[in-house]
């Protein structure tokens, strides 16, 4: 369990309320899909993402990167329980879709660099902290059903 400070609370409330889910959503994805092209595999239903333009271009990709946020958005808002709002997710990921856990740290990272390009200087060091630890929680959340 992981123990947040009023200040903690209140920083992810802010960078969430600043992000814009149609936009962060689409970018975060489309960069763990270019940067990392092995997690290709997990969208053969997506069509052609088999180059950094055609995964810009694609429609599914940006789709699912906007369920992707939106999903964060009840991690958000119940942050003393991420753990077990990610249960049935996790489970998903893990028994159906086969998803290799490591995979939810690169789309954080992704998620942290599209918010940082966005928010620019209201992304200080701090507050960046303090988004990478929620981050952090949710990837741990998502990897739980795994061990």
């Amino acid at each position: 369990m992981v123990e947040w400070t009023d200040k903690e609370r209140s920083t992810v409330s802010a960078i969430w309320e600043k992000i814009d889910i149609d936009v962060i959503g689409p970018e975060a994805l489309a960069r763990v899909l270019i940067v990392y092209p092995w997690t290709e595999r997990y969208f053969g239903t997506f069509g052609d993402i088999f180059s950094a333009t055609a995964v810009l271009g694609n429609a599914k990709v940006a789709a699912h990167g906007k369920v992707v946020l939106k999903a964060l958005d009840s991690a958000v808002k119940n942050m003393d329980n991420i753990k077990a709002t990610y249960a049935d997710l996790s489970r998903l990921h893990y028994e159906k879709l086969s998803v290799d856990p490591d995979n939810f740290k690169l789309l954080a990272d992704c998620i942290t660099i599209a918010v940082a390009c966005k928010l620019k200087s209201a992304l200080n060091p701090q507050a960046q902290a303090t988004w990478q630890k929620f981050l952090s929680v949710v990837v741990d959340a998502m990897s739980s059903q795994y061990f």
